[in-house]
C-alpha cells in the first residue's frame, strides 16, 4: 500500500497552479458548444438568430417597427433596428464602462432579467450579444441616441477601444450589429446561407404582425438560388394566417377557412392557425416561444394539443356521439397543419439553444386561450365541424385496429397460420391458374366443391349477407369473422397493409345466387373489395360469375336464362315452335345439381364471367373514379336519405327500361 502512495506523489503535481481561470468571453471560444450547440452550419446561423431576436424584441416591446439584415460577400452580416439603442451611458457596477460594452462582453448581462425594460423577450440568459460578440473575428456596433451615433469595435470579444462618439444622428435611431464569424470556431468552408437566412428573417415577420423587415443580399451570393431575392421587404399584416396559407401553398386542404386567431391572457400574448390537409398532403406543426422557435415543441404546444382535443370531444358529446370521448390529440390532428406563437414573460427553455419550451404554467395559459375560441370555430360551422369529428372517429378506429392486429401478432407470432376451416383449397400454386368462388352459404358451397376442379378452383362458402363496410366502424369490420375468414384464404391484409403480391389466387370470382338477394351479396362483397382493396380490383382479379336463373327445357334440347328478360328471349328464338317448354326457377345455387352449376357457372369451357373494373388513376380518369366514389357513398353509406333520393331519381328509367 505505501508503494501505492509513494508512486502517486511522484506523478505530476495537483496543486493551485493547475485549476485555470476563464475570465471574461474566454469560456464561451473554449466550449462554444455549450452556447450555441456546436460549431456547424446551423451553429452559425444561430449567432443570426440571436442579434435578429435582440431587434424583435424592440418590436415586440413597441419600440421599434423596422429591421433591416444586409449580408455582405465577405460572410458579413448586419442586423439593424429602429428602436430605442442599446444604453451607452456608464454602468453603475463598472462605472468606466458603457452599458453597451458591459453587455456585449459580460456573460449574462442584458436588460431582460428584471422584466422592467421587456415585458417578453427571447433572449432571457443575458448571453445572446455577447456569445455572437465572443465567436466573431470582428464585431462593430453602432447606437443611435439622443440624437447622437455612438460605435465601438470588438475583436473575438475584446474591445478595441473605448465607445466613441461618432458624430450627430439627427434622422436616426436604434442599434445596428455588424459581425464576421471567426473561421477559427467555424472554419473557412463554414458561411452564412443566404436561403437559411431569408426563411428566418421571413418566419420573423410572419411571427409580429406589420412588423417590417428589409432583406439585403450581396449578389454574388445568389448564384444558383432562384427563390431568395437580392433586395425585398417583408411585411404580413395578417400574421399567422398569412404564414399559413403560404406555407400550404399549392396543398390540397379540406377546411376552407382556417382556425386562426388571437388572444391575450394574463398580459401574455398568443397567436395560432391551423388547417387540416387533404388525403395523401404531409401535416406540420411549428412552434415559437417569444419569436424564438422551439422545433422540440414544449409546454405551450400541450397547452394547444389539450385545447383541441377537449374541444372536439366536447362536440363529440354535444352530437351525443359517445366515442368521441376516445379520441385522441393524434386521431384529431393527423393530417393538420399548424403554427402556434406564444409570449411569455420569464418562459423557461431547454438549454441555450431554446429549442424546446419547459414553462410549466404555459400548458395551461395556451389552453385557456385557445379552448374558448376553438369552441366558438365549431359551432360556427357545425357542417364542418361534424366532418373533423367524423374522420377523427375514423383515424381512431384505424389506430385501434392496428394495436389489435399487433397484439394479435405477438399472440400468434410463433403459431403456423391455418387457413379457414370451410375453405375448400386448390392443389395448384400456379397463379395464373387458380381461382376461388365465394359463394352464399353452406349448401351452395357443398354443390361448388363437388362441381368444381379440385387442381384450379377453390371454394369459400360464406355466410350470408356480409357486412356493409361502407357504413361500418373499422372496429366492427375488425370483429367480423367472415371478413377475417376471407382475408385469410385470400392470404391478404386490408387497407394500406394491402400487397397485390400476397394473393394466393389468379381470379377472385362472386358466385350469389341469381336473385335480388343474391345480387345483394354481391354488392356488398364488391364494396369490401372497392374499400380495402381496390388495387385487386384495378389489376383486374375480381369477377362476378353468371349463374342463370332458369332451365328450360324442349325434348333433349336445354337451355339456361340468366334472368326473366333473357327467359322471354329465348322462348321467342331458342326453340321450336313445337312441342311445350318445360320452365324450371332454380331456387339457389344450392339447388342446383353439381353438373349443370358445373356446366353453367364454374367450367371455364363453358362458364361466362363479368370483369370487375374501375377507371384509371390518372387525370384521364379522376371524373369517373369520382363518380363511383359518389355512387358508393350514396347507395351504400351511412345516410339512407341519400338512397332514396337516387332510387327516385331513376326509378322512372328503370322501369321504362324494363317496359313496366
Amino acid at each position: 500500500m505505501s508503494d501505492l502512495f509513494a508512486n502517486s506523489a511522484s506523478a505530476a503535481a495537483y496543486d493551485a497552479s493547475q485549476i485555470e481561470v476563464l475570465e471574461g468571453l474566454e469560456p464561451v471560444r473554449h466550449r462554444p458548444g455549450m452556447y450555441i450547440g456546436g460549431t456547424d452550419e446551423r451553429a452559425l446561423h444561430h449567432l443570426a438568430a440571436e442579434i435578429l431576436d435582440n431587434a424583435m424584441d424592440e418590436v415586440v416591446a413597441g419600440h421599434a417597427s423596422r429591421i433591416e439584415v444586409h449580408l455582405e460577400a465577405a460572410n458579413r452580416l448586419t442586423i439593424r433596428d429602429n428602436g430605442r439603442g442599446i444604453p451607452t451611458d456608464p454602468h453603475p457596477k463598472f462605472p468606466k464602462k458603457s452599458a453597451l460594452e458591459v453587455i456585449l462582453t459580460t456573460l449574462h448581462a442584458g436588460g431582460k432579467f428584471s422584466g422592467k425594460a421587456y415585458q417578453t423577450s427571447g433572449g432571457l440568459h443575458g448571453v445572446g450579444a455577447s456569445v455572437v460578440n465572443a465567436l466573431s473575428s470582428d464585431m462593430l456596433v453602432e447606437v443611435a441616441r439622443g440624437r447622437i451615433l455612438y460605435g465601438q469595435q470588438f475583436q473575438r470579444g475584446i474591445p478595441t477601444a473605448p465607445l466613441a462618439e461618432l458624430g450627430p444622428a439627427p434622422n436616426r435611431r436604434g442599434t445596428s450589429v455588424s459581425f464576421t464569424p471567426d473561421e477559427q470556431i467555424f472554419g473557412e468552408g463554414c458561411r452564412f446561407k443566404p436561403a437559411m437566412l431569408y426563411a428566418m428573417i421571413r418566419s420573423k415577420a410572419y411571427l409580429f404582425a406589420g412588423v417590417e423587415i428589409r432583406w439585403h443580399c450581396a449578389a454574388d451570393l445568389l448564384a444558383g438560388q432562384d427563390k431568395v431575392p437580392a433586395e425585398e421587404t417583408l411585411c404580413y399584416p395578417n400574421g399567422l394566417r398569412d404564414f399559413l396559407s403560404s406555407a400550404t401553398e399549392g396543398m390540397a386542404l379540406m377546411t376552407s377557412q382556417p382556425f386562426a386567431d388571437r388572444a391575450e391572457l394574463e398580459g401574455q400574448k398568443f397567436e395560432w392557425a391551423l388547417t387540416w390537409l387533404g388525403p395523401g398532403e404531409d401535416g406540420f406543426f411549428r412552434s415559437y416561444c417569444n419569436i424564438v422557435p422551439t422545433p422540440s415543441g414544449g409546454t405551450h404546444e400541450n397547452g394547444f394539443r389539450q385545447a383541441i382535443t377537449r374541444g372536439m370531444r366536447a362536440w363529440g358529446e354535444l352530437a351525443g356521439n359517445k366515442r368521441a370521448a376516445e379520441l385522441t390529440a393524434e386521431d384529431i390532428l393527423a393530417g393538420s397543419a399548424g403554427i402556434l406563437s406564444v409570449f411569455l414573460r420569464e418562459p423557461q427553455f431547454q438549454g441555450q439553444t431554446k429549442d424546446r419550451l419547459v414553462s410549466a404554467e404555459a400548458t395551461r395559459q395556451t389552453e385557456a386561450a385557445v379552448r374558448d375560441r376553438f369552441d366558438l370555430w365549431l359551432s360556427s360551422e357545425p357542417e364542418r365541424a361534424n366532418w373533423l369529428l367524423e374522420a377523427a372517429i375514423e383515424r381512431m378506429s384505424e389506430r385501434k385496429r392496428r394495436r389489435k392486429e399487433k397484439e394479435v401478432q405477438r399472440k400468434t407470432a410463433t403459431r403456423k397460420l391455418r387457413l379457414p376451416g370451410k375453405l375448400a383449397d386448390c392443389t395448384s400454386t400456379d397463379l395464373d391458374q387458380t381461382e376461388l368462388f365465394l359463394v352464399e352459404g353452406d349448401s351452395a358451397g357443398g354443390s361448388a366443391k363437388s362441381a368444381r376442379n379440385r387442381a384450379t378452383q377453390a371454394v369459400l362458402p360464406l355466410r350470408g349477407k356480409i357486412l356493409n363496410v361502407a357504413s361500418a366502424t373499422a372496429d366492427k369490420l375488425s370483429q367480423n369473422q367472415e371478413l377475417s375468414d376471407l382475408m385469410l384464404a385470400l392470404g391478404v391484409k386490408k387497407g394500406k397493409d394491402f400487397n397485390l403480391d400476397d394473393l394466393r389466387y389468379g381470379r377472385i370470382i362472386i358466385m350469389t345466387d341469381a336473385d335480388v338477394d343474391g345480387a345483394h351479396i354481391a354488392a356488398l362483397l364488391m364494396t369490401f373489395f372497392y374499400s380495402e382493396m381496390p388495387q385487386m380490383i384495378e389489376a383486374g382479379r375480381l369477377f362476378l360469375a353468371q349463374p342463370p336463373l332458369y332451365r328450360m327445357t324442349q325434348g333433349s334440347q336445354t337451355l339456361y336464362a340468366q334472368d326473366d328478360l333473357h327467359k322471354d328471349q329465348l322462348l321467342e328464338s331458342g326453340f321450336s315452335s313445337r312441342g311445350k317448354v318445360d320452365i324450371s326457377r332454380f331456387k339457389g345455387l344450392g339447388e342446383m345439381p353439381p353438373a349443370q352449376l358445373k356446366e353453367t357457372t364454374m367450367d371455364p369451357a363453358t362458364r361466362r364471367l363479368l370483369q370487375v373494373g374501375l377507371p384509371a388513376r390518372d387525370a384521364e380518369g379522376a371524373d369517373e373514379r369520382r363518380a363511383v366514389d359518389q355512387l358508393v357513398t350514396t347507395l351504400m353509406g351511412k345516410k339512407p336519405e341519400l338512397r332514396f333520393n337516387y332510387i327516385r331519381n331513376h326509378a322512372a328509367s328503370v322501369l321504362a327500361e324494363l317496359d313496366l
